[in-house]
């Protein structure tokens, strides 16, 4: 077979696992030989390959000065896609895990003058690293975190003392919206040069995309999913036939209407590295040479579409699509 998208995979050893919150989790993972583990920024996430070919994605909520452990937070939920699952159920300190080296698609920008944080659940674990690195550098910036109750609200420690300096606020809104965060408000009027970021379940990112739709300039808004986003169109995308190549056997594949690009490489024995398969998790991200693909994800932002493609959900404008594989 041939391997499409090769990523590095390396081990780390679970060193510790603590309780955050309600169902809530924090694994520590360690290099096994206790050196240091590969460099990461603020927003970045690793897969975590669990079992049965099981590949997860997780972000990393310490601070990236920590080149000698990774910290993910997991919340345990039993109607998802079983990762959060096997890791609360299966994964015990001690264990060896393999992971992918850092990957960040949902990075603070370097020259905003504020940022504006929006945190919604388990969203918050990618911005704990964000909070670590504005901090480092004393920039401006505030969260809002967003959750049912304080028993459902992780990393309480390292909030609170940020919470009494006016930079983090809690909003607990007892599973009714309405009587949380309005964010409609809190979007309504963005300051010169702030910057917003924001992640969540689907309801807190439809309202907070819907809330800065109209109001924030280009290129100041960064959000990340971590399932599928809710639908928002009238009628559903049409889906056209066309062609793949991979450059690097000539290979030349249909793609019928009725499946995906790795649907068909996999049915030709390419093994390909995926995991949500709903264009969300950037695990597929492929660099295409040839053609206008027709990009249908969540993730990449339009500098990264100008070369990549997440072939799970992409299809193509042009009859071929040619694919560095």
């Amino acid at each position: 077979m041939t391997q499409a998208n090769p990523k590095t995979l390396f081990n780390v050893r679970v060193h510790s696992i603590t309780d955050l919150a309600e169902d809530i989790r924090a694994f520590e993972l360690v290099d096994p030989k206790g050196g240091d583990l590969a460099a990461f920024t603020a927003g970045a996430h690793i897969d975590i390959h669990i079992d049965d070919g099981l590949v997860r994605q997780f972000s990393l909520c310490n601070s990236p000065r920590e080149r000698h452990r990774y910290e993910i937070a997991v919340l345990n939920e039993p109607d998802g896609r079983g990762g959060s699952l096997a890791l609360h159920e299966k994964v015990a300190e001690g264990d060896i895990l393999t992971v992918s080296e850092p990957r960040n698609h949902f990075r603070l920008v370097d020259d905003a003058v504020r940022h504006l944080l929006l945190a919604g659940g388990i969203g918050v674990t990618p911005m704990m690293a964000m909070m670590e690195t504005l901090e480092t550098v004393g920039a401006d910036y505030v969260i809002h975190y967003c959750t049912r109750t304080p028993l459902n609200t992780a990393f309480m420690d390292r909030l609170i003392p940020l919470a009494e300096q006016g930079k983090v606020f809690f909003h607990h809104d007892g599973g009714d919206p309405s009587q949380g965060l309005d964010i409609d408000a809190t979007l309504d009027n963005p300051r010169a040069g702030t910057h917003l970021y924001y992640c969540g379940p689907p309801g807190f990112m439809s309202a907070a995309a819907s809330a800065a739709v109209d109001h924030w300039p280009e290129g100041t808004v960064h959000f990340e999913y971590f399932t599928p986003p809710e639908e928002d169109r009238d009628e559903p995308l049409e889906n056209k036939p066309f062609q793949v190549k991979v450059v690097s056997t000539g290979d030349v594949f249909d793609i019928p209407a009725d499946e995906t690009i790795i649907e068909v490489l996999r049915g030709a024995g390419l093994t390909i590295d995926t995991s949500c398969e709903d264009g969300y998790c950037a695990t597929c991200m492929t660099r295409y040479l040839e053609g206008e693909p027709e990009h249908r994800d969540a993730v990449l932002d339009d500098e990264d579409r100008a070369e990549f493609v997440l072939i799970c959900c992409a299809r193509s404008r042009t009859p071929v699509l040619v694919l560095d594989l």
